[in-house]
């Protein structure tokens, strides 16, 4: 059988510029009617991301085999190749020649205040990029365009492949009858705790309720940890201790990715949690979302001190 695990989503550059001062020095209430201001920031970094870059990197720390789906641009160029570098497969990931690549443009101030625009380029043409024929063990279908998202998620169904659907940033674009239609084929649903509370108000069942209907829910929930939500039952996962917050840019990807591995490989959902845990943990130590590189030994070693799960399950 197939161990490859099909990530459907975006992919994207990040560039972020830092402008050493405060926003709110220089943007005053009363003239916001006419808005024209310009920020010095000496400081720039050009970041690999999206969802389906984020969560495939980290899987693939962990010893698995990404598939990546998605659309890019003429400008992708250095990142085919840094996933191609990492061994990552990239036959799924189609290139359009007369557009960019989504890109966020992101300029931040002293007190983390953030302005930004993002392109969606290729992404807006994600249902383009047909994944039928392709084996898989588990999937996901991450934040993308709507109807790239439902495209894969039609797909992932009619070949009999499992996937999690994590809602994410594409949340401003499902009301209640997509959400429903969207979990009528899911396995799993992730979700961080607001985006939760989101689905709840909009589907009109509560996450329990939800549970009852998939393999499982599970709710990320920041420095708390996670909730594994089985049927009727409910089993709160805590966060191990990090070694530093620098920044929680990619961490419900890096989570993602090992909740992934967990189910690829055949591990209970507590375990394939407790390894999410153990991701998100490693990326928040890191700036941007593809910066950490643990080893798998490090990886299991949280695993064993944290959780007690067998170390030899990375092996």
């Amino acid at each position: 059988m197939s161990t490859d695990v099909l990530i459907c989503g975006s992919i994207a550059f990040d560039t972020i510029a830092v402008f050493e001062g405060r926003f709110r020095d220089h943007i005053l209430a009363d003239s916001i009617k006419s808005l024209s201001v310009s920020f010095f920031a000496p400081s720039l970094r050009k970041e690999y991301g999206g969802c389906a870059g984020n969560i495939a990197y980290s899987l693939k720390l962990l010893g698995g085999r990404p598939v990546p789906v998605g659309t890019v641009g003429q400008d992708a160029d250095d990142y085919l190749q840094r996933l191609r570098d990492l061994d990552i497969d990239t036959r799924l990931v189609r290139v359009l020649p007369d557009t960019y690549t989504a890109q966020c443009h992101i300029i931040t101030d002293q007190e983390n205040n953030q302005i930004a625009s993002f392109h969606p380029g290729a992404m807006l043409r994600s249902a383009e990029n047909d994944l039928s024929g392709n084996a898989a063990c588990w999937a996901i279908v991450s934040p993308d365009s709507k109807d790239g998202m439902f495209s894969h998620a039609e797909r992932l169904r009619a070949a009999g492949i499992p996937f999690i659907f994590d809602l994410g940033q594409a949340m401003p674009l499902f009301d209640g009858g997509d959400l429903r239609r969207m979990l009528a084929m899911a396995s799993i649903l992730t979700a961080n705790d607001y985006e939760a509370s989101v689905i709840e108000e909009r589907t009109g069942r509560s996450v329990q309720e939800l549970a009852a209907g998939l393999q499982a829910v599970v709710v990320t929930r920041g420095g708390e940890g996670a909730s594994l939500f089985v049927g009727d039952g409910r089993t709160d996962i805590p966060a191990p201790p990090v070694e530093r917050v620098v920044d929680p840019t990619g961490c419900g990807d890096a989570h993602r990715a090992g909740l992934l591995y967990g189910l690829a490989h055949g591990w209970s959902l507590r375990d394939a949690c407790c390894l999410a845990n153990v991701m998100g943990g490693f990326k928040i130590a890191h700036r941007g979302p593809q910066n950490h590189s643990p080893s798998r030994d490090e990886i299991a070693a949280a695993l064993q001190t944290h959780y007690g799960i067998d170390a030899g399950l990375l092996a």
